[in-house]
């Protein structure tokens, strides 16, 4: 078997008919706090919980920005033209094995965009690009009691492969259930 090589070309702008995905900038905590970090509602899912503060985005903020010196670094900052340039969301690589080689996705938006497709649209355009860096499996996982998120990702083009019970923690401490999903880059080089 002959070993794919990844492009290791970090997190470069990417513009969908609604999106700039971009990396983060250190002026940006305001947006992501009162978008999206500071609401329960947003991380009930997610493996954090949400940020009593902006000075908790702030920090996290920090360490995301420094990550962007690793060329293998993958996090976009969702910004939607119609609205200016505000992070009201972020899509980025959670997880990656390089010897598969596989990359999990993780997301969250603001509630204002629920429902609008943003997320899938955005969902795509970043399978395409981590297809585009080599990776032949694309991932991604949602706590089954968000089946909202599942249907962005089949909507994406990814593929339900099952149910893990009881294989992670969500930001309460309590064991849940995770539904996986796929995208398999077939392409060849």
């Amino acid at each position: 078997m002959v070993k794919r090589m990844l492009k290791e070309i970090g997190t470069n702008a990417i513009e969908t008919e609604r999106l700039i995905l971009r990396p983060f900038k250190a002026e940006d905590a305001a947006d992501m706090f009162r978008y999206w970090t500071s609401y329960k509602e947003v991380t009930k899912y997610l493996s954090w919980q949400a940020h009593p503060a902006v000075a908790a985005t702030e920090a996290i903020l920090k360490l995301w920005l420094r990550s962007y010196d690793d060329p293998m670094c993958f996090r976009w900052a969702i910004t939607v033209k119609d609205t200016g340039d505000h992070a009201v969301g972020i899509i980025d690589c959670v997880d990656m094995d390089k010897n598969i080689p596989s990359c999990e996705i993780g997301y969250a938006l603001s509630k204002e965009f629920w429902g609008m497709g943003i997320m899938t649209e955005a969902l795509r355009a970043v399978i395409a690009y981590m297809c585009e860096v080599g990776f032949v499996r694309i991932a991604a996982r949602h706590n089954t009691l968000n089946p909202a998120s599942g249907k962005v990702m089949l909507k994406a083009g990814m593929s339900f492969e099952g149910v893990l019970r009881k294989s992670d923690v969500n930001n309460q401490g309590n064991a849940i259930d995770l539904a996986w999903y796929s995208y398999i880059n077939e392409n060849k080089e």
